[in-house]
């Protein structure tokens, strides 16, 4: 269980952050748990406004290999609180789709996630993130070796679709709740408060 740095288990550790398009600030991946066949991967976007909409589409039979299932909503501001998605990646898996898709969310992962599942991605959609410029049918690119997370978009396209995007209502309008929506920091930060500007 315990091997020499002239002998590792892995020649790097367990987590990378990816960069890129899709998440300029980072996102987070448990690249021990990804099969090498996965390690680079594109897809096409699937997008769901929270992961209940992604469980039921999954249990529904409508999820397919090359997809890549964009959950947002789900961060800091628009969770609130980045509540874990594991019951999500131990249903891709038991339905035998672990290592023919992807997840991507600006939420979390527990520590028991595996597969292809990316968390933490930053600036989140809420903040108007490109998480929430991702449309049904895009490209996206996954590349563990380089680090990078591509939301493969022209940069005119995505201009026009965040003119056009509007941010959802708050889930919380009084109480603690409201107030951490409106003070929270993306995860990049840390998702800590701070004062209004």
């Amino acid at each position: 269980m315990i091997h020499t740095v002239k002998d590792p288990v892995a020649k790097e550790g367990g987590i990378a952050v990816l960069k890129g398009t899709l998440a300029p600030e980072g996102a987070v991946i448990k690249q021990g748990a990804v099969s090498p066949a996965m390690m680079k991967f594109t897809g096409t976007a699937r997008v769901f406004d929270g992961e209940d909409a992604a469980m039921a589409c999954l249990l529904a039979g409508k999820v397919a290999a090359n997809d890549v299932l964009i959950i947002r909503y789900e961060g800091p501001k628009g969770g609130p609180g980045m509540r874990e998605s594991l019951a999500l990646t131990a249903a891709v898996a038991g339905c035998g789709l672990g290592d023919k898709i992807a997840i991507v969310t600006d939420g979390r992962f527990s520590g028991g996630t595996r597969n292809l599942s990316i968390g933490h991605v930053s600036p989140e959609a809420a903040d108007g993130g490109p998480m929430a410029l991702v449309q049904d049918g895009d490209r996206i690119e996954v590349d563990l070796p380089g680090r990078k997370l591509n939301l493969l978009v022209k940069p005119a396209e995505l201009k026009k679709r965040l003119a056009a995007w509007e941010p959802p209502a708050p889930k919380f309008t009084r109480g603690w709740l409201a107030r951490y929506q409106r003070l929270v920091t993306s995860a990049a930060k840390g998702a800590v408060l701070e004062p209004p500007k």
